[in-house]
């Protein structure tokens, strides 16, 4: 009984130790930065009071550290999010600047193993300085095996990384290799080599904001996906991106509020697209009249704004859109919109979420820069993104659909399962004045009055060639559609295609052209 009794001390003991190390002194440290802490992080992301810790009392292996603290910095375990099970692990900037060393790394790689053997997603809350000096080869060789895992959970199981403190060294490329990258504005960083080695390597003052900041890695970099002002917030983002994911590569999307909010009006689609084909429209006011009310997550809103990647529902189904934004640059394709897209519709594709590709697209963007930044190239991971995906795939062509541009963007030939357009659509080879220049070039030299031929056969050459019915006709497109009755035309769709499959040639695997 005595050996009973003694036995419960010690557990009571190590509980209230561990109790006591993140006190208030632990939490003001963290306050002072403008940061919460590791635990309070986890409180806000999971369901209240599903957070079960795993390896909470391991402490560092390495001989020279003389730390007494549990945890070596690092929270680990699972719970519940949106009612659903979730792994992760969020990083204590408290306990040697987040730093990995040797057992810190040992916790992480068993919760990704965890997750991956079991099937649930894992969040990285990530706050750290990198490498722990200290442990040498040992903390470098940490970063391998979490890196390795990774590779081996992607496509598999959805992986978040959420930047909210420093990221820099090696630390920068587990979020790298994840699905998703989430930061918070001033306090989340992420560089290789931080300032200080800018300045003495390049001599070059920069500050930790300009060089790796939220802003820069969602707009410049494409680095990051979702930013947010403050933690809260950016957790919360996290919560809510779950919402449109599978839990792995094997279930469905879950699904939404079953009480299903169609658009307000829907005939708006027939007034959306101007007279002019050269003036611009919002993209968003079609998405916005096709999918479920506020059921809309824009991806990376603020890297390659002529593409939108987005999550939504329609008719309480997940599905992920594609789409040309002729606000900006008229949509054209570049090396940043292909790569945008590309990696949306690959994820999509990984996890079982149907695409649809809203099409208004003059081109690709020409250009000495685009040309030797390797258009071609990027141009082509979009190409190959869509012709891999067996997820079900719907193009709407809503106006410009032209050349190469319109290949790449789930054309029929390149396995779109079902092709609409629109009356005002326009499918050629290239725009009708430039047709007309180079197919009439002779005429509107020797013309008397070239200005009144040009428009006269540029308006021949949309009767006769850049229209939708002789696409229709070649069975190019599958049906010229109203846009009022696009939003039915899509839920039967998607409810076709629910049994879809596919069937693929055994390899390895594909070379993409990254």
């Amino acid at each position: 009984m005595q050996d009973k009794r003694n036995a419960f001390v010690k557990f009571n003991e190590r509980n209230e130790q561990l109790r006591q190390q993140y006190g208030e002194k632990y939490k003001e440290r963290q306050h002072s930065k403008g940061k919460l802490t590791a635990r309070e992080r986890i409180e806000i992301l999971f369901d209240e009071g599903s957070f079960q810790e795993l390896d909470a009392f391991v402490r560092s292996k390495f001989n020279g550290n003389k730390s007494e603290a549990f945890g070596d910095g690092v929270i680990c375990g699972h719970g519940m999010i949106n009612g659903r099970e979730i792994f992760a692990y969020a990083q204590d900037f408290n306990f040697m600047g987040g730093s990995l060393g040797s057992a810190h790394a040992e916790k992480i790689i068993k919760v990704q193993d965890m997750a991956r053997k079991m099937g649930h997603p894992i969040i990285a809350l990530i706050d750290s300085g990198g490498a722990r000096i200290q442990e040498g080869i040992a903390s470098l060789s940490g970063y391998g095996g979490i890196f390795l895992r990774n590779i081996k959970s992607s496509g598999i199981i959805p992986q978040i990384s959420v930047i909210l403190g420093p990221a820099a060294g090696g630390a920068v490329y587990s979020p790298a290799l994840t699905d998703f990258i989430f930061m918070t504005r001033h306090t989340g960083h992420m560089f290789v080599t931080g300032p200080a080695i800018v300045k003495q390597v390049l001599n070059e003052d920069i500050t930790f904001e300009d060089l790796g900041g939220a802003d820069v890695h969602s707009s410049k970099s494409g680095v990051a996906q979702f930013v947010y002002d403050d933690e809260e917030s950016t957790l919360l983002g996290v919560r809510k991106l779950l919402q449109y994911l599978p839990s792995n590569n094997i279930e469905l999307p879950p699904d939404g509020d079953p009480e299903v909010l169609a658009p307000e009006r829907p005939e708006k689609l027939k007034l959306v697209i101007p007279d002019e084909a050269v003036s611009p429209y919002d993209m968003f006011d079609i998405i916005n009249n096709l999918v479920d009310q506020d059921s809309m997550f824009e991806v990376a809103e603020n890297f390659a704004q002529n593409m939108i990647t987005c999550f939504a529902r329609i008719n309480n189904q997940v599905i992920g859109i594609v789409a040309n934004q002729p606000q900006v640059m008229a949509g054209v394709l570049d090396i940043n919109s292909s790569e945008k897209a590309a990696r949306f519709v690959r994820f999509c594709d990984a996890f079982n979420i149907p695409l649809l590709v809203l099409e208004d697209v003059p081109g690709f963007l020409p250009g000495r820069e685009q040309e030797h930044g390797g258009l071609i190239r990027h141009g082509a991971k979009l190409l190959y993104a869509f012709g891999e995906a067996s997820v079900p795939k719907i193009t709407v062509i809503t106006r410009k659909a032209y050349g190469g541009a319109y290949i790449v963007m789930n054309s029929k030939n390149m396995g779109g399962d079902f092709n609409f357009a629109w009356p005002s659509a326009e499918i050629a080879v290239m725009g009708p004045e430039g047709a007309v220049k180079i197919l009439y070039k002779k005429e509107l030299a020797a013309s008397e009055d070239p200005e009144k031929l040009k428009k006269k056969l540029i308006q021949e050459y949309r009767e006769t060639t850049a229209n939708p019915y002789i696409a229709d006709e070649y069975g190019f497109i599958d049906e010229v559609i109203d846009p009022s009755y696009t939003r039915q035309r899509l839920i039967d769709a998607f409810a076709i295609l629910q049994n879809k499959y596919m069937d693929k040639l055994p390899r390895k695997h594909g070379n993409m052209p990254l």
